[in-house]
């Protein structure tokens, strides 16, 4: 028996009919974390960042890592030893990442609503390039590099209104999305940021969306990034890296987006192509990958507490202690991801089943009609969970935030995130009239 086909990395396995991580029981970490638990296979997420690494063997690019897709201290930590770069899209993932141990200079800051504050200290730091997504962001940015006495290497994000076939939500680069400069008058914003003063225009960056599993929508988002390119240098500007963002889906249910390799071979192979035909240096590259370096690498355990079981026929629901404040993207996106037992039962016939949660909202589930055998107590791993998981989660319903555990490639297990108390919740609060 295995885990279902292309789900699970290969650290998941079957091991004494039950499911276990790195040879770890799951129920084995159950019992000694509690339910429900965020897990994480290290291996996995090492072989997902050296699958983009290794592709990218030999060129001048650079691999970030999506923070916002989960900004978990050991994981940043972990990928920064491994060589990573970080993509922040506020001043707390900027401190994230610095408290993990990341090279400022190895930093690109994006976001559509950066502060003052933001980007002073981004400044003061370092980084290695900040992505300006409006004019207001460029003047602002150009001001406080003035009073700062710095010089700030920045990049205009650009919209090339590219549909990438992907849920609306997680579309970052159609006209009607908030992201991004039009490209359209790219050539006008370009002509401004080098009339201002303390900024060194370095790149052109674009990302057009997450979830992607075809070649096709980076294919035709770099075309049009050359294209302008081409305008930006006859204009007298030197273009010198490219940003093409990241996005790259992974498995959930039935995809099957193209490997990290082929999209890497597809993208450099063009930009080598276009760069030897206009006669100019190769630029660098930047890539922004998120999901595709940690989606897979992380499960959601969790328990059944209650079984309602459908009436003449219909589905029932299955009441278990994750809930939708855990897992946000089913609720937020209408999201699959597959629910597999900890240890399948042979000995009961499976039904249809709904997996819900206890928040007291309609929305609140985590999967739809799966056919499973279930008892009341059994332990269900949600899959595909590492990415947008507990990152999203909140503290609705006074639902203290979950554990997280990593599995380590020989065995041990950290704790890497403890599970919040009651105090957790109110720490902030205060009571009326209160002296503290």
């Amino acid at each position: 028996m295995t885990p279902s086909e292309g789900i699970l990395p290969s650290s998941y396995s079957w091991k004494q009919g039950e499911l276990s991580c790195e040879g770890v029981s799951l129920t084995a970490l159950a019992s000694s974390y509690g339910t429900p638990l965020y897990v994480y296979s290290e291996r996995a997420i090492r072989e997902s960042f050296q699958a983009f690494a290794h592709a990218a063997v030999g060129e001048a690019v650079q691999i970030c890592f999506a923070v916002k897709a989960n900004p978990n201290l050991a994981i940043l930590q972990r990928l920064a030893q491994l060589g990573a770069g970080f993509d922040i899209v506020s001043g707390g993932e900027l401190e994230r990442v610095l408290r993990a141990g990341a090279d400022p200079k190895q930093i690109v800051f994006s976001g559509v609503g950066k502060t003052r504050e933001e980007l002073s200290r981004a400044m003061r730091t370092g980084v290695g390039c900040i992505n300006v997504e409006s004019v207001s962001e460029l003047r602002r940015l150009s001001s406080l590099a003035v009073e700062q006495g710095c010089r700030q290497r920045i990049s205009l994000r650009v919209n090339p209104d590219i549909n990438p076939q992907t849920h609306p939500y997680i579309s970052t680069g159609l006209k009607e999305n908030k992201f991004g400069l039009d490209i359209s008058q790219a050539r006008e914003f370009y002509r401004l940021a080098a009339s201002l003063g303390a900024l060194d225009i370095h790149g052109v960056d674009c990302h057009i969306g997450s979830q992607i599993t075809t070649l096709e929508p980076f294919e035709e988002a770099l075309e049009r990034l050359l294209v302008l390119v081409d305008q930006l240098e006859a204009d007298g500007h030197s273009i010198h890296h490219l940003d093409l963002g990241g996005g790259l889906g992974i498995c959930y249910h039935d995809e099957r987006p193209p490997s990290p390799q082929m999209l890497l071979r597809s993208l450099i192979s063009r930009v080598r192509a276009w760069a030897l035909a206009q006669g100019r240096p190769m630029p660098s590259l930047t890539f922004e990958f998120g999901r595709a370096i940690v989606g897979s690498a992380g499960v959601l355990l969790s328990r059944v507490e209650t079984l309602k079981p459908g009436v003449d026929g219909s589905k029932g629901f299955a009441v278990v202690d994750a809930a939708m404040n855990d897992l946000m993207r089913p609720a937020l996106y209408e999201a699959w991801h597959e629910v597999l037992p900890v240890r399948p039962r042979t000995n009961i016939s499976p039904e249809m089943w709904d997996i819900v949660g206890p928040v007291c909202e309609s929305g609140d589930w985590l999967a739809r009609g799966r056919s499973l055998a279930l008892c009341e107590d059994d332990l269900l791993v949600l899959a595909s969970a590492g990415a947008y998981g507990s990152s999203m989660a909140s503290q609705y319903n006074s639902r203290p935030r979950l554990a997280e555990v990593m599995v380590r490639e020989d065995g041990r297990v950290a704790l890497i995130r403890s599970r919040e108390q009651f105090e957790d919740l109110i720490r902030c609060e205060r009571l009326l009239d209160s002296d503290e």
